[in-house]
């Protein structure tokens, strides 16, 4: 326990000399903030029984500021459930506490580094406060002798706090943060209501996640290097001629005016005896989807021909509007265009566009599409 307070003493001895040298510690673009923090873990009371049946909830909440990037305070409340026990009966009880406490903290991280942010911060803290412990009926119910636990029924349970701790923190130039904190209070021997002749120790292990606000950042003194550049450009400004002044010439503004010009699009397609399917990629079909594109309003249609030379009138109406009909399909399915737009008709072999009679085996794509421009006049 001496060694313990020790680490206390020598934690408050290193707060208060670092916050006297971050006063002229200029390396900081960050110089003040200020910041409130919830925190959740565990929490544990040494006494004579095993660790792990001493573990218990705890919580925190603080308000906290930066006064340089190396010093800052806080305000924090520690609160919940405590634990303490008999191992040579196994019998366990607990009680409720809170400890409000005034700590000093130490950036660790901003005192070795000159850097102006670190992704993690190593902040040591010791604190003054007070405890107060209640609600210990567990301990009267477990029907002990009174001089066993002569300061169970004791109703001044109030007590002095000392801590010392370590932090590690997310980014403080962040607006929030996260945080691990571990702790060692030390107590009077009031707190657990059993007696030793020995202050109780109440060590605390927590998460946080603080709201950072009103960052305040130190402009860097200049160098000398600026100092003189800006003496140049001073000296520059001095002697620098007039501008002179010239007039632009104005010139007249062009109204904008909307054109409209007709535009058409005639394409063919031929195709081998008993075929309705399409290459891919067409150049052609490539061509009528562009049209398309381009013309917003633009009508398509597409005929199918069988040629007469070849199978019989109702077999070639039948692969004419094969063709005619997957040409539209694969219009609309590869390049996107709208089907509404485009009509489909099919003459078989009723009708004969070439002379030629394997040319008759097509579709004809007619289109036409009104295209508007605007041009300055």
């Amino acid at each position: 326990m001496k060694k313990a307070k020790l680490l206390i003493a020598a934690t408050f001895s290193m707060l208060a000399i670092s916050a006297v040298q971050a006063q002229e510690d200029s390396r900081e673009a960050l110089s003040s903030f200020s910041y409130f923090e919830a925190q959740g873990g565990v929490q544990m009371t040494s006494t004579n029984a095993p660790m792990d049946k001493l573990i218990t909830p705890t919580a925190a909440l603080s308000f906290g500021h930066y006064f340089t990037p190396v010093v800052g305070a806080r305000l924090h409340v520690n609160a919940w459930q405590a634990k303490s026990g008999f191992k040579a009966t196994e019998q366990y009880y607990k009680w409720k506490y809170v400890t409000p406490s005034l700590d000093l903290m130490l950036n660790l991280s901003n005192i070795f580094s000159k850097k102006s942010s670190h992704a993690l911060n190593v902040i040591l803290l010791g604190g003054i406060g007070l405890n107060y412990a209640w609600d210990n009926d567990e301990l009267k119910a477990l029907n002990m002798p009174a001089d066993a636990i002569p300061l169970a029924w004791k109703d001044n349970r109030l007590s002095h706090n000392l801590r010392a701790g370590l932090r590690l923190e997310t980014n403080q130039a962040k607006p929030v943060g996260l945080s691990l904190e571990i702790n060692a209070n030390s107590l009077d021997d009031r707190f657990n209501s059993k007696t030793n002749d020995a202050d109780d120790w109440m060590f605390t292990a927590m998460l946080g996640l603080n709201f950072r606000f009103s960052h305040r950042y130190k402009k860097p003194a200049p160098t000398y290097t600026q100092v003189v550049q800006e003496i140049v450009e001073d000296q520059k400004a001095e002697v620098a001629p007039a501008p002179v002044v010239v007039e632009e010439e104005k010139v007249p503004e062009k109204k904008a005016v909307l054109k409209q010009e007709n535009v058409k699009l005639h394409k063919v397609v031929f195709y081998n005896i008993r075929v309705s399917e399409n290459e891919t990629p067409s150049a052609i079909m490539e061509q009528v989807a562009n049209f398309m594109k381009e013309n917003k309003k633009a009508k398509i249609t597409i005929v199918g021909y069988a040629d007469k030379g070849t199978g019989n009138s109702r077999v070639n109406m039948t692969y004419s509007q094969k063709r005619a009909e997957q040409f539209k399909q694969d219009l609309v399915s590869r390049y996107g265009v709208d089907g509404n737009s485009i009509s489909v008709d099919y003459k078989g072999d009723s009708v004969q566009p070439f002379e030629d009679n394997d040319k008759n085996r097509c579709v004809i794509i007619d289109g036409e599409a009104i295209k508007e421009y605007t041009v300055y006049e």
